[in-house]
């Protein structure tokens, strides 16, 4: 299984709207682990975890297999970027406290992942693995979303995709879990903000690349007559986790 990186042609757009984990997240991360010397975070795109992971930590190693998407992410002392594939670290042997993948381990080829971070983690260290779902505004701007998600871009999703929508449960995931709580990101958005976060989504972009069309400026004509340009609105979107002891 290869790794697919399909973010590194919109890296721009995906550091500026991805949407921020919530602090309750990190905090509950920060409880499980025994130390804090070094966290790696994997497939961290533009740094969008390992920068929170550097204010509690030592030292962060954060590995992407995408240089577009490593350039966009901020530069801090004690955060080492490094291009390279999840399986392929490059870390020293049982060094990391906490091993991090949001939004990305279903791209991954797990088997290889899963044996990197049983070499590089402590005995007792945590593996985390999150991701969030789609987001949710209200009833009328939801079923457009949904029009969209589903009806336009339906073919356009990767495989990989059944995973997000199954909430990381068809994983494998050998290791001994940790009960995990749901967490929530919570936006307040303008059109604009939501546009942009959808021209981040690899669907759209394989449609693109077929049809040499842009399916938004269509689906903004029929946003507007929910979500006019002056307005804000709530987007909310659900994140699950599973987490595990590294043995």
């Amino acid at each position: 299984m290869t790794t697919k990186d399909h973010f590194s042609r919109q890296a721009g757009v995906y550091a500026r709207s991805r949407p921020k984990y919530p602090a309750e997240l990190y905090e509950f991360l920060y409880a499980q682990c025994k130390h804090r010397e070094l966290a790696w975070d994997c497939g961290t795109g533009n740094g969008q975890v390992a920068v929170p992971l550097a204010g509690h930590f030592r030292q962060v190693m954060a590995t992407d297999i995408s240089l577009d998407q490593l350039k966009h992410a901020p530069r801090k002392e004690n955060i080492t970027y490094r291009c390279a594939a999840a399986g392929e670290s490059g870390l020293p042997g049982r060094k990391a406290d906490l091993v991090t993948v949001a939004q990305a381990i279903h791209w991954f080829d797990r088997d290889l992942f899963y044996r990197e971070v049983c070499r590089v983690g402590k005995p007792g260290a945590v593996l985390a693995i999150w991701g969030y779902g789609l987001l949710s505004i209200n009833p009328p701007i939801d079923k457009l979303i949904m029009d969209l998600y589903r009806g336009t871009l339906g073919p356009y999703w990767d495989p990989e995709r059944k995973h997000i929508e199954a909430r990381y449960r068809s994983i494998p995931f050998p290791f001994e879990e940790i009960p995990c709580p749901s967490f929530e990101i919570v936006n307040t958005w303008t059109l604009s903000d939501l546009l942009d976060y959808l021209r981040s989504w690899s669907a759209l972009q394989h449609y693109i690349r077929k049809h040499r069309e842009d399916p938004l400026p269509a689906f903004q004509q029929k946003l507007l007559t929910e979500w006019p340009e002056d307005e804000e609105h709530v987007a909310r979107f659900p994140v699950f986790m599973r987490a595990g002891f590294i043995p």
